[in-house]
């Protein structure tokens, strides 16, 4: 009599919207349980509407290392795929305070600390998959993003300093950092988008003009998917509407 093999579980964080949406949406259709995590109950809910039983929403902050070692211990995941962020305050440096200007390392760069520090700690098993979603502003900086861009370039660091760790204690999990270009795809993107357009006096499609091809939620998705399931695949990637590029 046949055994059949367990679905794998994927956590993803900012899974409600924009990427983490996507990606969710991507790893259900693939076969795999998702647990998706995002503060809005009622978006998370809209999901699970959508995605069915293969979607399981938690309500949470990412940034709680309780959280993010007590789903680790419950679900077993094999791919952790850290997205959740908050939007960054859109002002040039000399209209931030600091507030405002380090919004970001304590939501984007502290989620990914706290879930890379649990997927070694517990561990995660051998062969599993920690996906670190940074930002292209981590390689071309953002002038009126604030802090944005350092705390998406420490993700990138993380994602180094982790890859390390593993290796030297043989715990044989693979961290991948992806870098996805400006785009007007997600709510985040199409704000940016806009004060980059005012910023260079242009109108927003003008400006859009000049980011293509668009990258899409969908193919952030796509990539996620097949790197995830890609031993070989390398350490870092920038994603453009063309596609997925390795960094050297």
């Amino acid at each position: 009599m046949s055994v059949s093999a367990p679905v794998p579980t994927a956590v993803v964080t900012g899974a409600s919207r924009g990427f983490g949406h996507a990606i969710a949406a991507a790893l259900v259709a693939a076969g795999t349980n998702v647990v998706g995590i995002a503060r809005g109950e009622h978006a998370l809910r809209a999901v699970r509407d959508e995605l069915g039983e293969g979607f399981t929403p938690v309500a949470a902050d990412a940034t709680d290392e309780t959280l993010a070692h007590d789903l680790i211990r419950e679900h077993h995941p094999r791919l952790l795929v850290l997205n959740a962020g908050v939007p960054p305050h859109l002002a040039p440096v000399h209209e931030q305070t600091w507030e405002t200007f380090s919004r970001n390392w304590h939501a984007d760069t502290r989620h990914a600390f706290t879930w890379t520090r649990a997927a070694l700690r517990e561990p995660l098993a051998p062969g599993s998959v920690v996906v670190l979603m940074s930002s292209g502003a981590a390689l071309a900086g953002s002038p009126l993003s604030g802090g944005y861009a350092g705390a998406k370039a420490t993700i990138r660091y993380l994602r180094e300093y982790a890859a390390d760790e593993s290796r030297r204690a043989g715990l044989d999990i693979r961290f991948v950092a992806l870098f996805p270009k400006l785009t007007p795809a997600t709510g985040l993107g199409s704000a940016a988008v806009a004060g980059y357009a005012a910023r260079q006096g242009v109108d927003r499609d003008t400006f859009v003009d000049g980011l293509q091809p668009v990258l899409t939620p969908d193919q952030v998705a796509k990539t996620v998917v097949e790197l995830a399931a890609d031993p070989d695949s390398a350490p870092e990637y920038l994603l453009t509407g063309t596609g997925p590029r390795a960094l050297p």
